[in-house]
């Protein structure tokens, strides 16, 4: 296993983690998709089995201090091996970020394995 930055060739298997946790957004326009994973200030990692995507990590940043993760998913197959971990460690550093926010409904135990401090949230949809 390894990690790596998004390629465009990474494309396909992160639409299909998508479409496997039931997130429409991304699989709806491959085109637009990539073009997210890609945007300034955005950094995407991928985990890779050989030549297939196991995991990704989407996260936003204004490069200095706040970083969002907004998306990370590893394929039921690969989970409980130390992926997401993984992911959030080698994307870290490279959002330039000295913090990472998330909002979670599902992985709250593997969120607050990490240091943390947790607060109440919205997100607002206008």
């Amino acid at each position: 296993m390894s990690i790596t930055q998004y390629q465009h060739a990474h494309l396909p298997g992160v639409l299909a983690l998508c479409e496997s946790e039931g997130w429409p957004t991304f699989p709806a326009d491959a085109n637009r998709a990539h073009a997210v994973l890609t945007a300034p200030g955005v950094t995407t990692v991928v985990a890779l089995d050989g030549d297939e995507v196991v995991g990704f990590a989407y996260l936003q940043s204004d490069g200095h201090i706040q970083a969002h993760l907004s998306l990370m998913a590893v394929s039921k197959t690969h989970r409980r091996n130390g992926i997401g971990r993984a992911l959030l460690e080698y994307a870290a550093p490279l959002t330039g970020a000295q913090r990472i926010d998330l909002v979670t409904d599902t992985a709250e135990g593997f969120y607050a394995a990490f240091p943390h401090h947790t607060f109440a949230g919205y997100r607002i949809y206008p």
